[in-house]
């Protein structure tokens, strides 16, 4: 029954953007009425992938909705949408689960190691897919502990930029993993359902078909590869803020329980000022990323400030 109630539409993308052609999709199905119910609900997923054109195209439907609709707009953060935007919706904070909640979760319903569920739980930090992907593969485990020892390591320039192009490499080869399997399977399916020989020349009547489901696949793993980037990006946050907090002599537990040693080392060697100089880069290096910069000049230079002798 998931996403099959007619009075919900959902909104999602697997591209870096949200589309102006999908935003003025959604404005035509928010003039429907509710089939069923007394609203139409109409649910934008990652509301802050959209651009500035796009969200106000979007704005008079949202100031002045049609009867009995609801839109939701879904980000991680209010900031992330225009003020324009944010003064025409009231806000609505989900509370993040705790982490024994998630470790719980992990047990029951996957059959998690109660240990490791919970040591995933507060890496993940309650993010619950997250979770379940290091409570179930081993090799996730190593992959997280190769990354944030990494920086420490570095010595050099030269040191940093490997690293970044192994990071890359990385990246490109899990998001590769993840749609790899379905590209080929959509491909099979559309050339099936246009009556072609899997292995036969295209017409080139159908050949724009083809052409634009190459170019939706690309996009989709652009996209794949810059979650996997962000997502490493939000790991290396975690040990540096148990590194400051650490500094700072704070009562407040850390994320990376399994590399105390080398948190403590971090933050014997180096100045509060410093972590957060290097939590600031890796902000940054996020931004750019989202800002479609180059993936391997934007983490190049983000492994080229967080060396231990950067700053000191």
């Amino acid at each position: 029954m998931v996403g099959s109630h007619p009075d919900v539409v959902r909104l999602t993308t697997e591209k870096l953007i949200i589309t102006m052609d999908e935003v003025k999709t959604l404005i035509g199905e928010a003039q429907r009425r509710p089939w069923t119910g007394r609203w139409r609900v109409l649910l934008v997923e990652d509301a802050d992938r959209m651009a500035e054109r796009t969200t106000n195209v979007l704005l008079k439907s949202i100031e002045e909705p049609p009867p009995q609709t609801v839109w939701l707009l879904c980000t991680p953060s209010a900031d992330d949408v225009l003020p324009t935007i944010r003064s025409r919706c009231r806000l609505v904070t989900l509370r993040i689960p705790p982490a024994d909640a998630v470790a719980e979760l992990l047990v029951r319903r996957d059959g998690a190691d109660p240990e490791l569920a919970a040591r995933a739980a507060r890496a993940s930090q309650s993010h619950i897919g997250l979770a379940r992907h290091l409570a179930t593969d081993a090799d996730a485990w190593e992959r997280r502990r190769r990354l944030l020892l990494a920086p420490v390591s570095l010595r050099s320039v030269g040191d940093a930029v490997l690293a970044a192009a192994s990071l890359v490499d990385a990246a490109e080869t899990e998001a590769k993993e993840a749609t790899t399997e379905r590209d080929a399977r959509e491909k099979a399916e559309l050339t099936r359902a246009l009556g072609l020989e899997s292995d036969g020349k295209i017409p080139a009547a159908l050949r724009a078909q083809i052409r634009q489901l190459e170019e939706d696949q690309k996009r989709r793993a652009k996209r794949a590869r810059t979650d996997v980037l962000d997502r490493a990006m939000i790991d290396l946050l975690s040990f540096y803020r148990d590194v400051l907090i650490t500094q700072m002599g704070s009562d407040v537990e850390r994320v990376n329980l399994d590399l105390a040693d080398a948190v403590d080392q971090a933050a014997r060697t180096t100045t509060p000022e410093q972590s957060l100089a290097r939590i600031g880069a890796i902000e940054e290096c996020r931004s750019r990323l989202r800002s479609n910069a180059a993936p391997l000049l934007a983490v190049e230079a983000l492994m080229v400030q967080l060396r231990p002798q950067a700053g000191a």
